[in-house]
């Protein structure tokens, strides 16, 4: 793994987060809200991630999964609460604040997803980086 930027990774990124942000915004409820929020949020890590650093598809998601499925297992003890967070709304809307067993399926999912993705540009020769 060694440390380089790609624009398009990070362009993805800011797409997504953009997103991101518009959900948080201007939906409080629902499906998009509370499901797909979560399916797209490890997909932006994962291209913020493969932004600067050149390393394989497989070994980001792993990586971005375990960091979304630590988070989530971590609502389990309020830890918000015990980090005297748990007014903020920053903190809450990056974090959360309940622990959601849909939450890890929807993680689960979005890093499946870039992974196929990943595999179907990589595999077809559409899109090649330098570490496969």
């Amino acid at each position: 793994m060694n440390i380089t930027f790609n624009s398009i990774y990070f362009l993805w990124f800011l797409l997504l987060l953009a997103t991101e942000i518009a959900i948080a915004l201007f939906l409080k409820t629902g499906f998009i809200r509370h499901t797909f929020g979560d399916f797209l949020v490890v997909i932006l890590i994962y291209c913020f991630i493969k932004s600067f650093w050149n390393t394989k598809p497989l070994t980001a998601g792993i990586f971005v999964l375990l960091i979304a499925y630590a988070i989530e297992f971590l609502q389990l003890s309020n830890f918000l609460e015990h980090l005297n967070l748990s007014n903020s709304t920053a903190a809450t809307l990056i974090f959360g604040n309940t622990f959601q067993f849909g939450d890890l399926l929807a993680y689960t999912l979005g890093i499946s997803t870039i992974l196929f993705i990943e595999h179907k540009f990589n595999s077809h020769g559409t899109y090649k980086s330098s570490t496969q």
